[in-house]
């Protein structure tokens, strides 16, 4: 590379080298951010144009073309996507192509639509149809797929002589004052809202990622926005991966890409909140932090109806949200007696604000209607006690609208630990519980955990995990320490679960030295992550110390699944159980998780 022309930084009237007879022969168009970059390959007469551009630019490319060779020695004309930003120039290019021999290359996907364009001298060469490399003579092209960024035949090329990947999309950038190299790491940020609200999802980017890595990318020479040097493509590539995308799903009319970027971090914040407290009231305190962030909010408070009775269980501050049966209160009453078909459109969901009077003092409220039981009927209410009374806006209303599937699952998960703790009540009176470990019975299983599976089967971001955990050798000890040893085992394994376990997952002795845990997560990460925590606590206790004996330690296998929709709980159990004796067969004392 030319590393005076990136200390400079400037200077782009003319073409500039980029690399080993690599030519930036685009044109920065004042005032405009998403500046479209034009390169040239210069290769005698089998020179390269990757993406010739827009018929506005197209005159500065083509002057600067003249710069380093005669138009006539370019035979092949790249173009990795058909947006008109690269494309549109391709009438002229037909009008001015005399060579036989000359032509577009693309896929297959694009072509279909650049068929459009009514070329003459034209002919299109698609990357999938001669395996993705383009023999220059001396000099090889190679074509990665990166398809969906942003289009469904999107393709990068990857020039093997100087390493430098010409990534269209991938690596773009919003620049609104322009760079010509990206300078520093700061660079990132240019980056990071033309992914996260031009490319569809995390999955597809890490897919391409993956790809790009396999080659030794010295340069990255994006469609849009800055050149990126060696030193920073190792950076900008890791910092894609963590980056999440798709920032457009969560817009119904809002298109500003600044407000969807706030809106998104406040949401991410909020569903993060869901996974990594285990208490409600955790959950509750930091909602309620966001939520000051747009409204004048003084406390939150939640109310669910009781099936079949008149009350409600409320979660407040005064019951540090633990919830407590409390009788029909008549603002509550008004939101939440009402039947409402709720609308698969979110800007269609309604809020209330409600002036009340409470202990002879007027207070001010924003109810926001929840549905728990399946989108059929709300059920329940978010109350947020505001200090005085507010406007709802656009914005307001968006974010609540966004925040009403996190917050049903965070109610329902609730309500369902509510039931939980009286049901555990009944549970020590009937004699549900095993008396060696505490946990739950095989028997009492089949009514706590079968609830957690009819929930997901009616809500999907309801999820629901299983680990299988079982004691390795366990007969051994029997065979050697006796029962009574073997019974103190037992209990010091009840004894780790409940220590490592949330209050809202339901640990079960499912037979011997059997367990299972059913928890209400969505991922197996989290599920594994328990198992793994569990296993290693056991591992650290010793048993049979005394009177002359060492002891002797223990260890345990997992398995772990996620629940899939509409699945049986047998079908769910015998999968972990699947999973558990994978881990048994490769060795033990390890954990293994479920296709």
């Amino acid at each position: 590379m030319h590393t005076h022309l990136k200390e400079k930084n400037t200077g782009t009237e003319h073409a500039i080298e980029i690399g080993s007879r690599i030519w930036w022969v685009g044109y920065q168009i004042p005032g405009d951010e998403l500046q479209c970059n034009a390169y040239l390959i210069e290769h005698g007469d089998q020179s390269v144009l990757i993406d010739p551009g827009s018929a506005l630019t197209f005159d500065k490319t083509l002057k600067k073309i003249e710069e380093v060779t005669d138009f006539s020695n370019i035979r092949y004309f790249i173009c990795h996507h058909q947006g008109p930003d690269i494309t549109s120039s391709l009438n002229r290019i037909d009008a001015m192509v005399e060579r036989k021999d000359a032509l577009i290359v693309t896929h297959w996907r694009a072509a279909t639509l650049l068929k459009h364009y009514a070329l003459k001298n034209l002919p299109i060469w698609t990357v999938d149809g001669n395996d993705w490399k383009l023999d220059l003579g001396a000099r090889v092209l190679k074509f990665i797929f990166t398809p969906y960024l942003h289009s469904p035949g999107a393709f990068c090329t990857f020039d093997e002589d100087s390493r430098t990947l010409f990534s269209s999309n991938l690596f773009g950038g919003f620049t609104e004052e322009p760079s010509f190299f990206a300078e520093d790491e700061s660079y990132f940020e240019s980056m990071r809202p033309f992914h996260e609200h031009y490319m569809p999802g995390k999955e597809i980017v890490q897919h391409a990622l993956l790809s790009i890595e396999k080659e030794e990318v010295q340069m990255i020479a994006p469609g849009h926005g800055s050149i990126i040097p060696e030193e920073l493509t190792g950076y900008m590539i890791e910092k894609l991966k963590g980056l999440e995308c798709g920032l457009y799903l969560m817009a119904e009319k809002d298109s500003d890409v600044s407000h969807l970027m706030e809106l998104d971090k406040m949401i991410k914040g909020f569903m993060s909140a869901l996974v990594l407290y285990k208490d409600f009231s955790d959950i509750a305190h930091y909602l309620c932090s966001v939520a000051k962030e747009i409204l004048p909010v003084k406390a939150l408070e939640f109310y669910v109806k009781r099936e079949g009775e008149e009350n409600y269980i409320c979660f407040a501050p005064e019951n540090k949200y633990h919830g407590e049966t409390v009788p029909k209160v008549s603002f509550i009453t008004s939101v939440i007696d009402n039947t409402l078909e709720v609308s698969s459109k979110e800007a269609d969901y309604h809020y209330d604000l409600v002036t009340f009077d409470r202990e002879g003092k007027t207070k001010h409220a924003l109810a926001i209607p929840i549905d728990t039981d399946g989108h059929e009927k709300l059920n329940a209410a978010a109350i947020f006690l505001l200090r005085s009374e507010t406007e709802i806006n656009d914005e307001i209303k968006e974010l609540l609208a966004r925040m009403r599937l996190p917050l049903s699952v965070a109610i329902e998960r609730e309500k369902l630990f509510h039931m939980l703790e009286a049901d555990r009540n009944e549970v020590y009176e009937k004699s549900k519980s095993d008396p060696l470990t505490g946990l739950y019975t095989k028997c009492y299983m089949n009514d706590l955990a079968g609830r957690l599976l009819d929930n997901h089967n009616r809500e999907a971001a309801s999820g629901v995990a299983l680990i299988m955990l079982d004691v390795d050798h366990f007969k051994s000890v029997n065979d050697k320490y006796g029962h009574t040893t073997g019974d103190t085992v037992l209990k010091s394994v009840g004894e780790v679960i409940f220590e490592q376990v949330r209050r809202v997952d339901i640990p079960v002795r499912y037979g011997g030295e059997e367990f299972a845990i059913f928890l209400p997560v969505h991922d197996i990460y989290t599920a594994s992550m328990i198992a793994e925590r569990i296993r290693k606590a056991l591992g650290e206790l010793s048993f049979g110390e005394g009177e002359g004996d060492e002891g002797f330690k223990v260890t345990m296998s997992a398995g772990v699944a996620v629940h899939i929709q509409d699945e049986s709980m047998l079908e769910l159990i015998n999968r972990a159980d699947k999973a558990l004796y994978s881990a048994k067969e490769s060795g033990r004392n390890r954990s293994c998780r479920a296709r």
